[in-house]
């Protein structure tokens, strides 16, 4: 993706135009993705490449004296390219990447389990944006919240599990976005409709594109002053969650 470091490496998929949704249709749940929505990810998962390089520096020396980081990151790419499975599971990607690194460096695989406990440790070491917490817990008391993520972040270790009354993600569910059928499978885990149902996310065509050709609303968050796409259109846009919260409150008071 060209806007930013993004961990996921699934590419849009040409699907149906969106369903146009009238405005005034209620709203019941929220869902959001995570990565750039409700934390920064660039800086995360650089220092979760770098913890695991360090690591295999110490167990695995024969992986850091052959790949740099990025290098690494061109044979995930490659891997990648030749397992349409990976397209969803990017635990499984990473495990598998560095199970081929051992065996192009001599070096054990069995220890790449406590590595990628390493790399996962790291990746959930995020710092979610001040207004997440608090604007989590007010859009609570009122709508249905859930989450539909690509990457295979661990809300309870981060702390926010217990906004959520469904957390989806891409490795477990077995699709991706904007794959409808995981933002169908969380309007139904909800018991909504998917008309009912306001997506909120950063990526143009993953989340906002993916939601509304589902038949959710879909709210771009940009929260990094990114162009969106001409032919993309969401519901509107927020650089907050407290905005997210006063588009619903006027939107409520227009219906």
């Amino acid at each position: 993706m060209h806007y930013a470091f993004r961990e996921e490496l699934i590419m849009p998929q040409p699907s149906a135009l969106p369903v146009t949704l009238p405005s005034d249709t209620p709203i019941r749940a929220i869902l959001f993705d995570l990565d750039d929505t409700l934390w920064p990810l660039e800086a995360v998962i650089l220092r979760a490449e770098t913890a695991l390089h360090d690591w295999l520096g110490l167990h695995a020396p024969g992986i850091p004296r052959r790949f740099s980081i990025a290098e690494l990151r061109a044979l995930r790419d490659e891997l990648a390219a030749a397992d349409p499975r990976y397209r969803f599971d990017l635990w499984a990607l990473r495990h598998a990447t560095l199970t081929h690194a051992c065996t192009l460096c001599g070096e054990d695989a069995a220890r790449m389990e406590q590595a990628m406990a390493v790399f996962s440790e790291a990746r959930n070491a995020v710092t979610p944006f001040d207004d997440v917490a608090p604007a989590l817990t007010l859009l609570g008391e009122r709508y249905l919240l859930g989450s539909v993520s690509n990457g295979f972040a661990d809300l309870q270790t981060i702390g926010l599990a217990h906004h959520f009354r469904v957390s989806l993600a891409a490795h477990q569910f077995g699709s991706a976005k904007p794959d409808p059928e995981i933002f169908l499978a969380a309007c139904d885990a909800l018991s909504v409709a998917p008309h009912e149902t306001l997506y909120v996310g950063d990526d143009p065509l993953l989340d906002v594109q993916g939601a509304q050709n589902a038949g959710l609303h879909a709210v771009w968050m940009n929260r990094f002053a990114r162009t969106l796409p001409g032919h993309v259109v969401p519901a509107a846009s927020c650089i907050t969650l407290h905005e997210v919260h006063d588009w619903l409150n006027a939107r409520h008071r227009t219906s």
